[in-house]
């Protein structure tokens, strides 16, 4: 008899990302700098003195204070993950249990809600605003009447690009018990962070990711940084050697660099503006862009007419981006990315109302 796969991955496909050979990846939300052009020695020497035939340090430990060192937080409340990824799944995983309820929020990150089903849990979507932005009395009102065990959301958010205030967070907090679980993946582009919360909010986990404003999205690695109970925890539950020795050696290098990252952010900060004020004064032009969304990330939101054909277009172009059904999502390249992708983008959208009869 042939081995039959459960119901729940019958249902999965791998995930494929289409922009591997395109010149221009505008599709990701990665930084647009290679950290090893202005650190690629000290990183080199980092990982020279690694001993290849250890297993890596099991709590990561000189990374976890690198990064620990950078928020100004206590290493103690930081475990270290493969990536945003493995802590997301860790935690829906360990800290429900089957057929607990975890509300997740719509449009937002797609994994938290692929992960929990994965975990079998009861996945529950409140949606956002027509405009995207999150009614925080619905979110109280949903969790505290729907008996759920947790929350999970993006802030700012994947893939709206826009972000929820501390003090609306504050507010959050005070009035759900549940456990929340905040992704602050993007926050270093913004300023509203929550991370020092999380000794005053014992049911609080923040996630931070090395792959955004850090330009490490190579080396995979991100921290949860939660109360010493949740914190003690998750170290007891992830798998001993998650985080290999190259990435904590590469990794503590570059946390420790503090001016190049603050400067690198800096400038994708100044990169998304650029390309924000470009697109809106591009949609004033252009009947094919219906809206773009003030961002507070790393990339602009924008809706279109025909996204399938523009993303398509583009891709022939050797440049991508994400189409997200009635919109793309543009990660903030370079000064010389930007300006392509702004000309091609436009190029394409004069092309399509000739067609549609709109000159």
């Amino acid at each position: 008899m042939a081995y039959e796969l459960t119901k729940k991955l019958n249902s999965i496909d791998p995930y494929i990302r289409l922009d591997e050979k395109c010149d221009i990846r505008l599709d990701s939300n990665e930084s647009c700098f290679n950290v090893t052009e202005r650190l690629g020695d000290v990183i080199s020497e980092a990982v020279k003195g690694i001993q290849f035939n250890r297993y890596p340090d099991i709590l990561a430990t000189e990374v976890t204070k690198a990064f620990a060192d950078y928020y100004g937080i206590d290493p103690i409340l930081c475990t270290a993950g493969n990536g945003s990824d493995e802590l997301i799944s860790l935690i829906l995983g360990s800290y429900l249990e089957k057929g607990d309820t975890v509300l997740t929020l719509s449009p937002d990150f797609s994994m938290y809600a692929f992960y929990g089903a994965l975990s079998e849990l009861k996945v529950k979507t409140l949606p956002k605003e027509e405009d995207f932005r999150i009614s925080i009395a619905k979110v109280i009102d949903c969790c505290n009447n729907n008996d759920v065990k947790a929350l999970i959301f993006s802030n700012p958010c994947n893939p709206t690009s826009l972000g929820v205030t501390r003090q609306d967070m504050i507010k959050l907090l005070k009035n759900i018990f549940c456990l929340v679980i905040v992704d602050e993946a993007y926050m270093d582009f913004w300023g509203e962070s929550i991370l020092d919360l999380v000794t005053e909010y014992d049911n609080l986990i923040v996630l931070k990711t090395c792959s955004k404003n850090m330009g490490l999205a190579a080396l995979r690695l991100g921290f949860a940084v939660s109360s010493l109970q949740i914190s003690q925890a998750m170290k007891a539950v992830k798998s001993p050697y998650n985080i290999n020795s190259v990435t904590q050696a590469a990794a503590c290098a570059v946390l420790r660099s503090k001016d190049v990252i603050r400067e690198y952010t800096e400038k994708i900060i100044e990169s998304r503006k650029t390309l924000q004020e470009a697109l809106s004064d591009m949609a004033k032009r252009c009947f094919a862009i219906e809206k773009v969304y003030n961002s507070v990330t790393n990339f602009v939101l924008v809706k279109v007419t025909d996204p399938e054909r523009i993303t398509a277009e583009l891709l022939e172009k050797s440049i991508s981006v994400r189409r997200l059904g009635s919109y793309i999502r543009v990660t903030a390249g370079t000064e010389e990315e930007n300006r392509i992708f702004l000309e091609e983008f436009e190029k394409i959208l004069i092309k399509v109302r000739k067609e549609k009869g709109k000159d």
